[in-house]
Formats: structure tokens, C-alpha cells, sequence
């Protein structure tokens, strides 16, 4: 899957970005503004990660709970597994294979995010505004730039879709490489050689601690 180094940059960013969003009060409306959908994640993510410090690192099942309470909900995670695969690999897979896609995509999601919670140090981060706002638009961005004592500023952008009424995580990107670009090069290389099925399978492994 994603390189270790890789991996670091995005989790630092997402682990930084929730520990450092404003504040705002949960609502009915929270889910309709990005910076306070973000903040209601980042709130409970980590009050979660506080009450369990001491078991974080020996018990990861931990983090994959509160991965799934608390980020899953709010990340379109349909949009993101059809984006990461060849338009002629989505169109051609079985509705079977496409929700085993979605489920594996969706773990190694949450696997990528809980192996680097350990990463996280003294790194803070600046926003900047959201460029003409965010009404009427389908899709937004957020550029900021996280530092820290010991590592050179890292630029990461946020993109959020519009579904429906509300806004969902889609992507990021760590100094111009996007996350999904990431996967999606990754599965096209197995894929040039295999199948769907074999992809599948490969993700299995992976997802269970058997594979690279």
C-alpha cells in the first residue's frame, strides 16, 4: 500500500487538522458549514484519544472504533473507493465487487489512519480562508500549512464535497501529492496485470496484517 513515509505526511495532516480547527458549537446545522463538521470530528476524535492514551499503542482496535464513530460518518466514502479505480474497472465490477471494494478501501482508510497516531508531536497549524466562501459551491478547499520544531513546514490542501445539504471529506493533498491520486496509482498498477478479483484479494491480505 502507501509508502511509510507517505503515510506519515497524510496522518500528521489529518491528526493535526483535527487537533487544531476553531471552535464551533454542535448543531443541527454543523454538517451544512465544513469548518464545523470538521470541528464536531475533532472534538470527539480527541476527547477519544485522550480517555485511551495509555492503550493506543498496544491496542489499535481502539483507534479503528473511534475512526469509525466519529470519521467514517463524514467522509464519502462511496465517492472516494469509484474515484481510486479505472472508470472501466468501476463500469465492468459486479455490485458484489464494488461493495467489497468500498469495504476493504474503507479499512485500509482507517488502518492507514490509526498506524500513525504515534507520529503525531508538537506540530501546529495555519488555515487559510476558504477562497469566495463556501456558498453555492459543490466542492471547497482548504490550504494551510502545519509546522513543527523539528520539520520544515508541511502545505497540505483539503478538499470537502457537497452532498446534498451537508459536506463530506474527500481528499487531501501533502505538498501537491493527493491521497487519492496515491491509491489510485497503486491499484492501477495491480490492476495492469490482474483482476478485480485479485485487487480484492490483495487489499484482504493487507487489511489482515498478511500482506506489504
Amino acid at each position: 500500500m502507501l509508502n511509510n513515509k507517505l503515510i506519515v505526511s497524510f496522518l500528521i495532516a489529518l491528526i493535526t487538522w483535527f487537533s487544531f480547527v476553531p471552535s464551533y458549537a454542535q448543531s443541527a446545522a454543523t454538517q451544512s458549514d465544513p469548518i464545523a463538521m470538521l470541528q464536531f470530528m475533532a472534538n470527539n476524535m480527541i476527547a477519544g484519544l485522550k480517555a485511551n492514551k495509555a492503550t493506543l499503542k498496544t491496542k489499535p482496535q481502539v483507534v479503528y472504533q473511534l475512526a469509525n464513530r466519529y470519521v467514517v460518518p463524514y467522509a464519502d466514502l462511496s465517492a472516494m473507493a469509484k474515484s481510486v479505480l479505472p472508470p472501466q474497472i468501476w463500469n465492468s465490477a459486479t455490485p458484489a465487487q464494488r461493495m467489497q471494494f468500498q469495504k476493504e478501501f474503507t479499512t485500509t482508510l482507517i488502518r492507514t489512519y490509526a498506524s500513525a497516531l504515534t507520529s503525531y508531536e508538537d506540530q501546529t497549524i495555519h488555515f487559510y480562508p476558504i477562497r469566495g466562501g463556501y456558498q453555492g459551491a459543490s466542492t471547497v478547499e482548504v490550504n494551510s500549512e502545519i509546522t513543527g520544531s523539528n520539520n520544515e513546514p508541511i502545505h497540505v490542501t483539503y478538499r470537502l464535497m457537497r452532498v446534498g445539504s451537508v459536506w463530506r471529506l474527500f481528499d487531501l493533498s501533502v505538498e501537491g501529492v493527493s491521497m487519492l491520486e496515491s491509491f489510485r496509482s497503486q491499484f492501477a498498477d495491480i490492476l495492469e496485470n490482474g483482476t478485480m478479483d485479485q485487487l480484492l484479494q490483495r487489499m484482504a491480505e493487507h487489511n489482515a496484517g498478511r500482506g506489504a
